[in-house]
């Protein structure tokens, strides 16, 4: 059976499950940066989700499927998650990046097809293997590994997330600390470094010690500019999310518990979701076969 949100958040073994997951998604980056960037903030989460279910969801039997600039802006803006300029961008940029192609013969029609290039396929795979993965550690199930064995379940599991997830508010807009980093360019990068990297035992005072952080190295990691770093992790001083032993030299950084705390809470939004997708696409596969 499924976990729930609250099993998940009320777990004392949660947060392992997330420090692993925050290290499978830093090697997703090394591996593929630019990739990997359109799940660094909430907003190309949500848009990169819903446009490859969008894909998954095709009918040939209805033109109007799949994955289209009508389809991802309708389903996008009807949230409120980006405007239409927005959702435009980013197809352009997927497909400037040739992470998405367009359907062979669709070039000239309306409405026009994309599908998703073979590294997205392998990518969005790769990600919720990790997520699964990160589901065992909790009681020491097989969830990637029949995933892994049948890569057909993939069909079943993303577009039930995808949906569930864009449709929830609870996930869809994070509480108000951690959307101060997933709703800014690569926040989602820095959180999973700052996660995988600290402590997970408490100082005592609140905080978990993540260790020496050096901004000017961290940005060029991250493809992103030192100033936007340095000002992301001021207001996050600000508010008690993060902060330094060493003032005023700021290379050693802790993060709040409070933070990690609701951090957790909010992922295990998601992480409900896809265990529950994984168990409603398992078991259908399995009533197929009987």
């Amino acid at each position: 059976m499924a976990f729930t949100a609250e099993q998940l958040a009320g777990n004392c073994s949660f947060l392992t499950s997330i420090r692993f997951l925050a290290g499978q998604t830093r090697g997703m980056f090394d591996a593929g940066p630019r990739l990997a960037r359109l799940l660094a903030s909430h907003q190309r989460w949500l848009l990169t989700q819903t446009a490859y279910a969008l894909h998954l969801e095709y009918d040939p039997r209805d033109p109007t499927s799949g994955l289209t600039a009508v389809r991802l802006t309708g389903r996008i803006t009807a949230h409120k998650v980006a405007s239409r300029n927005t959702v435009l961008a980013f197809i352009e940029e997927l497909f400037t990046y040739r992470f998405i192609t367009h359907t062979p013969g669709d070039e000239r029609r309306r409405p026009r097809h994309f599908d998703p290039a073979n590294v997205s396929h392998q990518a969005m795979f790769a990600w919720i293997h990790a997520n699964l993965a990160a589901l065992d550690l909790l009681d020491a199930g097989e969830r990637a590994a029949v995933f892994q064995a049948n890569p057909s379940l993939m069909r079943l599991v993303q577009p039930r997330i995808a949906r569930h997830c864009l449709e929830d508010a609870a996930w869809r807009e994070p509480p108000e600390q951690v959307a101060l980093f997933l709703w800014t360019e690569a926040g989602g990068l820095v959180v999973d470094n700052f996660i995988a990297r600290m402590d997970p035992e408490d100082t005592g005072a609140g905080k978990f010690l993540v260790g020496r952080v050096e901004t000017r190295a961290l940005a060029a990691d991250f493809m992103m500019s030192r100033t936007h770093l340095q000002r992301l992790l001021a207001k996050a001083a600000q508010r008690g999310c993060v902060g330094w032993h060493d003032e005023p030299r700021r290379t050693h950084l802790w993060i709040s518990r409070h933070f990690v705390e609701e951090y957790c809470a909010w992922q295990a939004v998601k992480f409900a979701y896809v265990d529950e997708a994984f168990e409603w696409a398992k078991a259908r596969i399995d009533a197929l076969a009987v």
